[in-house]
């Protein structure tokens, strides 16, 4: 275990005792397994043995120094990630998984008629254990060949064999499906602990009065929960303007017409080049052609620090997102500022929500700066010294 987590762990799994972010346990040994269980978590996290080649842990596309995305170029600008066999390149960008425990299970919300909820940009896994167990077996990311082969290497390893029966019983490894299951949940149970979501931000202490915003970040905040100049609350908020604890999404899907991403799509070896990201519709849950291009609205939460941005990673700046937006409702907002291009076209060109991008007004230089202070704001403190300078 790396020392220097032990002190995130420690508060993780106090918190857990206390019942924060964990189901409610019922005795003593039941909070003695939860602590365990964080612990066992944490060490799978940052072990390389989920991988075929030992190559790759979780903390390899997640990484907890660079608010748990993919730092690393991968001949993409970071907007995909190398798997363990040092040649695949993935086809979507790693999400951040700081504050993913928010998310609720993939649900239809009857009310709406959409889908909510749910893991990676299509929900196809519902919850984080879900979305904990996806890397390990598959051949373009960790490669592992089998459920069977992983659980069979925690039953060879003398402290992952004392650790997993201690927790989950003696009889642990008769049954490979139920290995592989627990160790999905321990890495879920550690991914819910405040390491990866403390609200530690300059606006989470804004809210207290413990940090006085600068007047182009109050600027960026009263229009970002404005209605009449953006339409950015509508699907990154979840609760009321300045509440504590938001997660700045709301956990629904959308096409906003992203472009393709051609660089990424050049170095990718699983997808024919052809390839055509159909985003929620991919999500075996999914059948409805309407949701075909939709993607999952992230959180805002480090945003400033876990570019490149959208699903394929195909913008570098967070204003150059902001004036994608723009594009919507600004006439004059014709040109990506990045390939000094007209902006290209959708990926899908279906289902595009027009109707809600097109709710905002056109936005000034200044303005998008301000939007941009914002969001820099809604980074966590640990992280802050990641912001660049020119975003």
């Amino acid at each position: 275990m790396r020392n220097r987590y032990k002190t995130a762990l420690v508060l993780g799994a106090a918190l857990l005792l206390n019942g924060c972010n964990a189901p409610q346990t019922n005795s003593v040994q039941d909070k003695i397994k939860a602590q365990k269980e964080v612990a066992l978590g944490e060490l799978l996290f940052f072990d390389t043995i989920l991988s075929k080649n030992g190559n790759q842990s979780c903390a390899t596309c997640h990484n907890p120094d660079h608010a748990f995305v993919d730092n690393r170029d991968n001949g993409v600008a970071g907007a995909g990630s190398l798997g363990d066999n040092l040649k695949s390149i993935g086809d979507r960008n790693a999400p951040t998984a700081s504050y993913a425990m928010f998310s609720p299970n993939f649900y239809f919300d009857k009310k709406s008629g959409e889908y909510k909820g749910g893991q990676f940009h299509d929900g196809r896994e519902t919850n984080l254990k879900g979305q904990a167990g996806g890397p390990p077996t598959n051949p373009a990311e960790m490669g592992s060949p089998s459920k069977k082969f992983l659980a069979k290497k925690f039953e060879n390893s003398p402290h992952y064999n004392k650790e997993f029966k201690e927790i989950y019983g003696k009889d642990i490894f008769l049954n490979a499906d139920k290995t592989y299951e627990m160790m999905a949940q321990a890495i879920a149970s550690f991914e819910k602990t405040d390491m990866f979501a403390p609200f530690d931000s300059k606006y989470d202490r804004f809210l207290k009065d413990e940090y006085d915003l600068t007047p182009l970040e109050d600027l960026g905040r009263s229009i970002f929960f404005s209605n009449n100049n953006t339409n950015c609350a509508s699907c990154h908020l979840l609760k009321t303007e300045d509440a504590p604890r938001e997660t700045f999404t709301n956990y629904e899907y959308h096409n906003i017409g992203v472009p393709q991403n051609h660089d990424l799509m050049a170095k990718n070896i699983v997808n024919p080049k052809t390839f055509i990201d159909h985003g929620l519709l991919n999500n075996p849950k999914v059948h409805d052609k309407k949701n075909d291009g939709k993607m999952k609205v992230p959180t805002l939460r480090n945003v400033a620090v876990t570019g490149p941005y959208m699903h394929n990673g195909v913008f570098k700046k967070l204003s150059t997102v902001v004036e994608f937006y723009d594009k919507y409702t600004n006439e004059k907002r014709k040109v990506n500022p990045e390939t000094h291009k007209p902006w290209a076209e959708a990926e899908v060109k279906q289902n595009i929500n027009t109707k809600l991008l097109k709710k905002g007004k056109a936005l000034s230089r200044r303005k998008i700066q301000a939007l941009v202070a914002f969001m820099n704001t809604l980074t966590d403190k640990r992280y802050e010294h990641l912001i660049p300078k020119n975003n």
